[in-house]
C-alpha cells in the first residue's frame, strides 16, 4: 500500500510538472541552413506544411501560383502542390500538383490554398481553404480589382483523405466548414489547424469574417469547431478565440497541437496586439482547447526576422507557422516567407528545450 501511495504522488508530480510546463519557442529556435529555403522559378511558393511518410521521405504539401502574377494571386490562381525532400530541412523537390483546378459546379473550382496536413491512424488528411470566381485576370493581381474580392470571400474549408501522401487525394464535394449567416463566420471561412485532443475527438481552430462594409467585411475572428473522426462531420461551439478588445484583425493563420496536457497554438499577430513586437508569430495556450486560450508566459516565437546559417535577415512577410512534430515534440517550424516581391518556404529548426 505504501509503494502504491509513493507511485501516485510521482505520477501527480510528473503530471502536474507537464500540465504547467511554460514553452519559449523563440529559445528553440537554430540557426537555418540554406537548403531550409524551398522556392520555384515560375511559382510563387506559401502555406507549407510537412508530414513524414511510412516511407521514411518528408512530403512538404504547399501552395503555388504563377510568379508573373505576383502575391495577390494567391486568392485567385492558387494551387496546392507536393514537394519531396530526405531530411526534415530540405532540400525539397517539387512532385506534382494535388488539388488541381475542377468543374464550375464545386465550391473549390479555381483555387486551393492554406494546405495543413497530417496523419491520423493509417490515412493522411489535408485541411485546406477552397475558392472560386468569375473573372480571369491576364495581368498582375492586386486588391484593387473588384474581382479579387469575389474570390476572396468565397472562401470555404475543406477535406481531402488518401492513404499515401503521394495519393490518390479524394477531396470534399462540399466545404466541411461552411458560412454561417447569423454568426461571426457569416462572410468567409479559411486558414484551418487539426489537432486530436486528449479526450480522442478532433478539433478544428479555423478564420472567419463576419458581415461588415463590404467588400472587406467585419471582424476576423477565429472559432473552434468538434468532431469524432478528423474527416468530420465538425460541428461549430460558440467560443471564440485569439481576440484582443478593440482589434478588428488581431490574428490569423493558427496551427494548433496538443502537448503536455496543454493545448498550444502559434498564429500571426497582425501587428504586436499580443507580443508588443510588431507584427509576430505569438504563442497560445489553453487546459481545454476551448474556454480558455489566453497568450503564453513567452509569448513571442519570433519577429519577422530569419537566423539563417549566414546571417540574420529582416524580411516583410513571415507568417502561415506550421510545425512538424517528431514524436510529439516540435522539431521544424514552417513559415511562409515574402521578401522583396518574392514568396517562399523556410523550414526552421527547432530544439525542444524541456525545462
Amino acid at each position: 500500500m505504501r509503494l502504491k501511495k509513493i507511485f501516485l504522488i510521482l505520477f501527480l508530480l510528473v503530471g502536474i510538472q507537464a500540465y504547467s510546463q511554460d514553452f519559449d519557442i523563440a529559445k528553440w529556435i537554430q540557426p537555418v541552413p540554406g537548403t531550409a529555403k524551398f522556392t520555384l522559378k515560375d511559382y510563387m511558393v506559401w502555406c507549407g506544411s510537412m508530414v513524414k511518410g511510412d516511407d521514411g521521405k518528408y512530403y512538404l504539401f504547399y501552395s503555388r501560383w504563377p510568379r508573373t502574377s505576383g502575391h495577390y494571386a494567391w486568392a485567385t490562381e492558387s494551387e496546392v502542390a507536393l514537394a519531396v525532400s530526405d531530411n526534415p530541412t530540405g532540400p525539397y523537390s517539387h512532385v506534382k500538383v494535388i488539388l488541381e483546378k475542377r468543374d464550375k459546379k464545386y465550391w473549390d473550382a479555381d483555387v486551393t490554398h492554406n494546405p495543413t496536413v497530417y496523419k491520423f491512424g493509417k490515412k493522411y488528411y489535408l485541411y485546406y481553404m477552397g475558392t472560386k470566381g468569375t473573372e480571369k485576370f491576364s495581368q498582375m493581381v492586386t486588391m484593387k480589382d473588384a474581382g479579387w474580392w469575389e474570390y476572396r470571400n468565397n472562401q470555404r474549408i475543406g477535406i481531402a483523405v488518401a492513404s499515401s501522401p503521394l495519393g490518390p487525394w479524394l477531396r470534399s464535394d462540399k466545404p466541411a466548414i461552411d458560412t454561417t449567416y447569423t454568426s461571426f463566420d457569416h462572410q468567409l471561412v479559411s486558414n484551418p489547424a487539426v489537432t486530436k485532443r486528449g479526450d480522442g475527438k478532433y478539433q478544428m481552430i479555423y478564420k472567419g469574417v463576419s458581415q461588415g462594409k463590404m467588400p472587406f467585411g467585419g471582424k476576423v475572428l477565429h472559432g473552434i469547431a468538434i468532431a469524432d473522426q478528423p474527416e468530420g462531420p465538425f460541428k461549430k461551439l460558440p467560443n471564440r478565440i485569439f481576440v484582443k478588445a478593440g482589434v478588428q484583425f488581431a490574428a490569423e493563420d493558427p496551427y494548433v497541437w496538443y502537448q503536455n496536457r496543454k493545448y498550444w497554438a502559434i498564429v500571426k499577430d497582425m501587428s504586436g496586439a499580443f507580443t508588443n513586437a510588431g507584427t509576430s508569430l505569438a504563442l497560445f495556450e489553453s487546459k481545454d482547447g476551448i474556454n480558455d486560450w489566453k497568450p503564453s508566459k513567452n509569448v513571442l516565437v519570433t519577429t519577422t526576422k530569419i537566423p539563417w546559417a549566414t546571417g540574420v535577415k529582416q524580411v516583410t512577410k513571415l507568417e502561415r507557422p506550421q510545425l512538424w512534430l517528431d514524436k510529439g515534440i516540435p522539431k521544424v517550424l514552417f513559415c511562409a516567407v515574402y521578401d522583396d516581391s518574392d514568396n517562399y518556404n523556410v523550414a526552421i529548426p527547432l530544439k525542444f528545450i524541456k525545462k
